[in-house]
């Protein structure tokens, strides 16, 4: 097997958090650092239980460690991020953005990765841009898309201060990956904070103005872009067929 890629994650609230667990169980990941700023924070304390480098000196702590991580993870704040990426780019380290400061192209595994595999720093949108923009591309792809619109449903447990912060950037920034990386001519993109208790699986409804769309090669479209995506995201469904 190829040598993992070392990796460090900047951030230790829900988002980075979360981000850790899954990076601890990757094949081609090596994950060093929790960098946060906070000495009693959980997910300080749970990646010292899983043997990894800590820090609370945030990115002066990351930065000052050589060995703490070729790709960072930013999963701070946009405004944060705003200051960690001139910073992550004189140190030589790639830059992988989960915050809406969108300083860097928007990235979509299933819909344009191949095309940014040489950028410094790259933003991942949201996770409702994740979650949607791959089906807006996919109805562009057989018809061009006038408008679209999604709504994202998430738990308001799985909402950190950083994401609560974050929600116009959200909403905007959404907005701006539906069109520049979805395709679409116009976009607008809604948040909505459910307080279910237990919290609710992540939802997501997609609106998309094609006129002129065959129903059936949409669908056909569609399913082929949801088979791809579940082979880096194997929870992520089709809840219902394509209404028209």
């Amino acid at each position: 097997m190829a040598e993992r890629v070392t990796a460090a994650i900047l951030g230790s609230g829900n988002i980075g958090t979360d981000l850790m667990i899954k990076l601890l169980r990757s094949k081609v990941i090596d994950l060093k650092m929790v960098a946060g700023v906070d000495p009693q924070s959980e997910g300080l304390r749970m990646a010292r239980e899983r043997g990894l480098k800590t820090t609370t000196d945030s990115i002066d702590g990351l930065l000052a460690d050589p060995d703490s991580g070729r790709i960072v993870f930013d999963a701070t704040s946009a405004w944060a991020h705003r200051i960690h990426a001139p910073r992550l780019k004189e140190a030589g380290r790639i830059a992988i953005d989960l915050t809406p400061a969108a300083i860097g192209p928007f990235i979509v595994p299933g819909v344009n990765v191949v095309d940014l595999l040489d950028e410094p720093n790259v933003n991942l949108v949201s996770c409702g841009g994740q979650a949607t923009i791959p089906i807006v591309s996919a109805i562009n792809k057989v018809a061009p898309v006038e408008y679209a619109e999604i709504i994202a449903t998430i738990a308001s447990l799985s909402a950190g201060p950083g994401t609560r912060q974050n929600i116009d950037e959200f909403t905007r920034e959404t907005a701006r990956g539906l069109e520049e990386a979805g395709g679409a001519k116009r976009a607008k993109a809604i948040i909505i904070l459910n307080p279910a208790d237990p919290p609710i699986m992540m939802r997501d409804t997609v609106y998309a103005m094609a006129p002129g769309a065959d129903p059936e090669q949409v669908t056909r479209s569609i399913q082929d872009t949801v088979e791809s995506i579940q082979e880096y995201v194997p929870g992520y469904r089709l809840r219902t067929d394509p209404i028209f």
